[in-house]
């Protein structure tokens, strides 16, 4: 992957790496990536299991992919203890990248990043293929979103833990209005540092309301984001639509590019298209929305 090329998430799906039932349909839920989950789903007393079931995991999830399609990851744990132990059981043929909790700081991704390349050029593994999904779910991580964004290489996509953040922040529950600007930080690190920002306004643990997860979605895709996680494979179909250009908005992109063709084939910089002014901006925009469609297929 070239370093501009970003991988298109719209939608990752949590998997506790114990659930074997679930694990065993991840691949065919059609969801771009799955986070195979060694944090939050795990209780504690069951993470020397859950990481001794990891290799077992991706062999089954990479068992139902279809042309390397979905993208799996691994969610490590936050704690330094923790985190060595579970680097060492994720850093596997097979595993495309890590998801990483509760980053605060560059720093923090500085030290990560030595233990993977440590443990790829151990284990004869491509220098540099594993990718990061970073989330930053702390007021500090937060503040240094910037540098966390540029931190890496390997960093493709950036989004708030919003469940975390709350916390972190005291607040009661994750409100999205609350929440709208520390999720503004984001994406704007995110479009800076040129990586994918991830996110939705409200929490990802709203699986049993879906006219309300699909609002929140599409409100997260007008925000500009690129996609999100989810832990219902129910949510995947949702985040799919809300972050992948319709019909109608590929068509009226594609014809936006070609009115604006026509001008600059004529000397012109700016045109009237369906009754609006078009220039470069709105075919920058436009551009995308097919770039995107065309990667889709």
């Amino acid at each position: 992957m070239s370093p501009k090329q970003m991988p298109l998430w719209r939608s990752m799906l949590y998997v506790p790496a114990t659930a074997e039932k679930f694990l065993a349909k991840a691949a065919g839920r059609g969801a771009d990536g799955i986070l195979i989950d060694l944090e939050d789903s795990i209780p504690p007393s069951r993470k020397a299991d859950a990481r001794a079931a990891l290799a077992g995991a991706v062999s089954t999830v990479r068992a139902g992919q279809s042309d390397g399609k979905p993208s799996i990851l691994v969610r490590i744990n936050r704690p330094w203890r923790l985190a060595i132990q579970d680097l060492e059981a994720s850093v596997i043929d097979g595993v495309d990248g890590l998801c990483l909790p509760k980053v605060d700081s560059a720093d923090h991704l500085a030290a990560i990043d030595e233990v993977v390349g440590e443990l790829e050029e151990e284990r004869g593994l491509q220098p540099g293929r594993l990718t990061y999904f970073v989330l930053v779910e702390t007021a500090k991580g937060v503040s240094e979103a910037r540098a966390i964004a540029k931190a890496s290489p390997r960093v493709c996509g950036l989004t708030v833990g919003g469940e975390d953040l709350a916390a972190d922040l005291g607040l009661p529950e994750p409100d999205p209005i609350v929440l709208a600007p520390y999720n503004a930080e984001i994406l704007l690190a995110a479009r800076e540092a040129g990586v994918l920002p991830m996110g939705y306004p409200g929490s990802i643990a709203e699986f049993t309301d879906l006219d309300a997860f699909r609002a929140a979605a599409e409100q997260g895709r007008r925000e500009g984001f690129e996609g999100g996680a989810c832990i219902h494979p129910a949510q995947v179909p949702i985040l799919n639509a809300a972050f992948a250009p319709s019909a109608e908005e590929i068509a009226h992109a594609e014809g936006i590019m070609a009115a604006f063709e026509t001008s600059l084939a004529k000397g012109e910089g700016a045109v009237a298209y369906q009754g609006k002014m078009i220039d470069k901006p709105i075919v920058d925009r436009a551009r995308r929305v097919v770039e995107k469609s065309n990667r889709l297929g």
